[in-house]
């Protein structure tokens, strides 16, 4: 099939050409109109369910709404794990599916059960709702909205009705949750002597303010054939309308809302605040959907964002530059078109330098805009974005893009110059020529590229989020390495007919440059190739030295990330009053402002309104966005800790935005590690985790080690005295809503102004600042008209409550959680185990499970481990096919070791961590390398049989001299096309591709001269084509 492509493509050669200015013109196009992110899509199929439960705490809620919600979806198909937050006042259920779950979908299963689940849930309990469809890159872009002129209640309304919904329109935002600032409310102030002197109750109050909030319909009528609507217009429009509001006519006098109450516009209230630089500001987290290009969405964003503030009053200030993950993905992006654009010069140089021809190198160089663009045409296709993980496949593969097409034109050349050395009588025509050229060397490329897409195999059985991150990569590689090949069949002849000259003399003779360096290999050639066992021993030596390397190596699963931000999560003792925390997490924010290379902060402490972030008020999240000086970032984050230690009574974790919401994806926790503790008693879970954590801080290389959940919520209950109830004729449920409406509010409807809503809340005028003598001295109004203080009718005491109940599995777990410093995270988390194996018995009926990224480094690495082994398998079957020699396979296979050395070495230079991302590099390696010995025992076998050399060690020194030009060629084209890459170590964009760009140019180094120098030896003693009347020979001379 391959021999009629290229007579065909050779015979169609105007039609071939104009096919391939088709493709870069629509190629360019295509490009024009791809999406651009930092990753992959990584969202995992998740369908979050808040419940609202104002009165509830986390115990009676995880009993009464959590587990009823994790019993009625349990079992859903598609469901791969259930996780809950039980907290005061709110239920959040994680309900994730299988990777590859239609997210519509799985909403519509689950808002299915949340209809059949609501009828059981307690009476008075919120509706469950379902959260928005969000991108696991979480908030893109934070804004803060601040005056020094307005109130806090002008600034949150602003913010809720203004900005947030103009923005909101935009397509592509999921939800914007805003915090921070006081929500208007319409109060209704009641005076309970008032009441008691007009012979009211509560009840009677709430079911008036209610009842008086409506329209009426009263049908149509017609007059002179017009139809007319009949309204009556009743709905509340202001204060003045809830003061006029009827509640009872007494003695034929109406008793209005305001004979009894003080109407007024106050503050709810709030479990939140936000701030700006260290100043009260609304803080608003931007969130997109998936699938959505951040870039495009930034743009359109701050745009709006722009005409909004003109329409805003006077001295009101939106503030956009605080944390923009766009910003982020320009500096990884660019960082990664620079190190293609440098890789492909560099290409472009070591070509020049080898083929000594304008015309060749051009001819060569095609090849590699052609294979980028139509990579781009497959993942316009595939619906795969432009992101750091198929720039970083297009980056790795560029220099082997020009492989199969310098392999063609350098053999073309040395055929044209070898015709036109014979006889015009004997000469081949120039199409005859360049179609044998290219014919002979179609097996060699067919199965090198076959080999170096063989070992890419692994990468897209990967399963989870890190196949969602790695395979993108695999098919951009895998995409151009298969147009190359393409190009390299059917362009390349084409333009090698038209524009390749036939020349006396080889283009090799013409460069003092290659001839030297032939010269020098023919000296090594003839020192080297009879003394087999010297080399493999020196080999031998060295793998076995890098193999002790590797074996001492740290492990971890994805490299730190450079995103130019950080994420400090601020956590206080549980029950820490909001004001108080507030005040822990203002004084972080000083110390974070006190250091040049922070440029903003946005602070958010406690959380907001069916915020899906359940976050507890003793809580602060700070985004922090850093602009880097002269000292590294390393130093920067230890003397920010060291620094951070000051604050005392808070435990400090930081992080940063994005490896941050992959953590949380991962192990629904938000650091590297995450040990859980599962069993029945929370207690008991607390006492072992304080066990582990002690463990944890012990070893060398931990930092921020914290336990969620660790200590009590203070709380004050009032236990009903029933028969005490009863004697003053009292039910449970007025009660209740008088303690709710004394103490808290009670919402009873809400009233229209401007398009905007606002609750309208009945409470005790005195009780504005609630105490315990407070509570004790309420008075609470009897059917007959007697008031009674609410101690008289309760048991008040003081307890303590766990503020939150974490749950995975239909199980509780306590977490415990640290990130890893100057460390490799494999490592860290041996020796943990080792601890709690050694430290730790665990009463029965519990037990510890670790997450994180190091469950994620432990799969994917056993599983590129053992397909790895598989494809070395299916490599050697390859080169079994194509030289039908077992002998001749295994040697070939030689070269992996070969590549290993070096690619071990290359493996310390980038930190001596073996990651995701360098066993990437060593499989992209181990492709390249078996590539190379493939082009110097093909072209021996082409000798011998073809051009009928019968000295068989000369037709093996023959072909590997011939084979030099060609192997140094692809290799340095290879290898100094990562070195862009390899030298962006730290760069934004390059964290994954530089330690897989460094092994792989050291491994080539290796790999190539070990090639050369070893492999014409042992192919001299071992080759299937060697005759047997040598071997004595040959053997008897091996070590001399």
């Amino acid at each position: 099939m391959l021999e009629n492509i290229i007579n065909w493509s050779l015979k169609k050669r105007l039609i071939v050409l104009a096919f391939g200015v088709a493709i870069m013109i629509f190629g360019v196009m295509e490009l024009q109109k791809s999406e651009v992110d930092i990753f992959p899509d990584l969202t995992a199929p998740t369908v979050t369910v808040l419940t609202e439960a104002t009165a509830m705490t986390p115990i009676e809620i995880e009993r009464l709404i959590t587990l009823p919600i994790e019993n009625g979806l349990n079992g859903l198909s598609g469901l791969r794990r259930i996780r809950s937050n039980s907290m005061s006042g709110i239920s959040v259920v994680y309900a994730e599916f299988e990777w590859g779950t239609d997210i519509y979908r799985a909403r519509q299963l689950v808002n299915e059960k949340i209809q059949l689940i609501q009828s059981n849930l307690p009476k008075g309990v919120g509706s469950p709702v379902l959260a928005p469809v969000s991108s696991i890159m979480g908030e893109i872009m934070f804004i803060a909205l601040h005056s020094d002129k307005h109130s806090s209640i002008e600034l949150k309304t602003i913010a809720d009705w203004d900005v947030r919904q103009r923005l909101l329109s935009i397509a592509g935002i999921s939800d914007i949750i805003p915090i921070g600032g006081d929500t208007k409310q319409y109060q209704v102030l009641l005076k309970p002597e008032k009441l008691v002197s007009y012979g009211l109750d509560v009840d009677t109050i709430l079911k008036a303010i209610e009842e008086s909030n409506e329209n009426a319909a009263a049908g149509y009528y017609v007059q002179n054939s017009q139809e007319y609507m009949i309204r009556g217009i009743g709905r509340l429009k202001n204060i003045a309308d809830i003061a006029n509001t009827l509640i009872e006519t007494k003695q034929g006098n109406p008793v209005r809302v305001s004979d009894v109450a003080e109407v007024r516009i106050g503050a709810a209230p709030k479990r939140g605040t936000g701030s700006y630089n260290t100043n009260e500001a609304v803080i608003l987290a931007i969130q997109k959907q998936p699938n959505v290009n951040t870039i495009e969405l930034t743009k359109k964003i701050e745009l709006s964002i722009d005409e909004i503030q003109k329409s805003l009053p006077a001295g009101m200030k939106i503030e956009k530059d605080l944390f923009k993950q766009s910003s982020f993905i320009n500096a990884a992006i660019d960082n990664l078109i620079d190190a293609l654009r440098d890789g492909a010069i560099l290409v472009i140089i070591i070509v020049m330098l080898f083929l000594l021809s304008m015309r060749a190198t051009l001819i060569t160089l095609v090849a590699i805009p052609l294979s980028l663009l139509s990579t781009i045409f497959l993942l316009n296709w595939l619906d795969v974005s432009i992101n750091t993980m198929t720039l970083g496949g297009m980056v790795i593969a560029l220099g082997v893009l020009v492989d199969d097409a310098i392999i063609v034109v350098e053999n073309i050349i040395r055929r044209l110059q070898q015709n036109s050395e014979k006889k015009v009588s004997k000469q081949q025509s120039r199409l005859g020529v360049v179609a044998k050229a290219t014919l002979e060397i179609q097996g060699t490329i067919v199965f090198a590229t076959l080999i170096i897409l063989l070992v890419f195999v692994p990468l897209f059985f990967l399963e989870g989020m890190e196949g969602r991150l790695l395979a993108p990569l695999g098919i951009a590689y895998v995409s151009a390495l298969i147009a190359s090949f393409f190009v390299a069949i059917t362009i390349t002849p084409v333009l090698s007919y038209y524009f390749l000259k036939e020349k006396s003399k080889s283009v090799h003779e013409h460069s003092m440059f290659l001839v030297t360096i032939t010269r020098v290999y023919e000296n090594i050639l003839t020192l080297t190739i009879r003394r087999w066992k010297v080399l493999v021993l020196i080999a031998t030596s060295l793998f076995v030295l890098s193999g002790i390397f590797l074996l001492n190596a740290g492990k971890s699963f994805l490299p730190e990330f450079n995103e130019g931000s950080l994420t400090v999560a601020v956590v206080a003792l549980p029950g820490t009053a909001l004001g108080k925390s507030d005040n822990l997490g203002g004084r972080v924010e000083e110390v974070l402002m006190g250091f040049e290379e922070v440029v903003s902060t946005a602070r958010r402490t406690g959380r907001a309104e069916l915020d899906p972030h359940a976050q507890g008020i003793h809580a602060s999240e700070i985004e922090v966005t850093l602009k880097m000086k002269d000292r590294s970032k390393e130093d920067f984050l230890e003397e920010l800790r060291h620094e951070l230690s000051a604050v005392a009574g808070v435990s400090i974790s930081i992080g940063q935005p994005i490896s941050h919401r992959i953590d949380h994806m991962l192990s629904g926790s938000k650091a590297a590690i995450a040990i859980k503790v599962f069993g029945g008693d929370i207690n008991t879970q607390r006492n072992i985790a304080k066990k582990i954590k002690h463990i944890v801080e012990d070893v060398k290389g931990t930092v921020d080690v914290m336990v969620e959940n660790q200590a009590d919520l203070p709380q004050l209950v009032m236990a009903f005295n029933r028969p005490v109830m009863a004697s003053y004729g009292i039910t449970i449920a007025e009660l209740s809503t008088i303690i709710q409406t004394a103490l808290y509010g009670k919402k009873v409807t809400k009233l229209i102004e401007e398009n905007r809503l606002y609750d309208v809340v009945v409470k005790y005028k005195q009780i504005e600042k609630v105490d315990v003598d407070v509570i004790r001295s309420t008075l609470v109004q009897t059917s007959s008209g007697i008031q009674v203080p609410l101690q008289a009718l309760v048991k008040i005491s003081e307890a303590r409550m766990p503020y939150m109940v974490s749950r995975e599995g239909m199980e509780r777990k306590t977490v415990i959680t640290a990130n890893v410093s100057d460390s490799d995270l494999v490592g860290v988390v041996e020796k943990i185990q080792k601890g709690i194996g050694k430290d730790l018995v665990l009463p029965k009926g519990y037990r510890i499970e670790f997450g994180g990224q190091f469950e994620s480094a432990k799969r994917s690495s056993d599983i590129l481990i053992t397909l790895g082994a598989l494809v070395m398998f299916g490599i050697y079957l390859l080169l079994y096919i194509a030289f039908t020699s077992a002998k001749d396979a295994m040697l070939i296979l030689v070269n992996l070791p070969f590549a290993m050395i070096g690619g071990i070495v290359g493996l310390y230079v980038s930190g001596g961590i073996i990651s995701i991302a360098t066993l990437i590099g060593f499989i992209t390696l181990f492709g390249i390398a078996a590539r190379n010995g493939v082009m110097m025992i093909s072209h021996i076998h082409n000798l011998i049989k073809i051009e009928g050399v019968n000295d068989f060690e000369k037709a093996v020194r023959q072909g590997a001299k011939e084979r030099l030009v060609p192997i140094l060629m692809t290799a340095f084209s290879a290898g100094l096309a990562m070195v862009p890459l390899a030298l962006g170590v730290g760069e934004a964009g390059s964290e994954i591709q530089a330690p897989m760009a460094t092994v792989i140019l050291f491994g080539l180094f290796s790999s190539t001269i070990l090639n050369m120098v070893i492999l014409p030896a042992l192919y001299l003693r071992f080759g299937s084509l060697k005759p047997k009347a040598i071997n004595t020979n040959i053997n008897s001379q091996g070590t001399k």
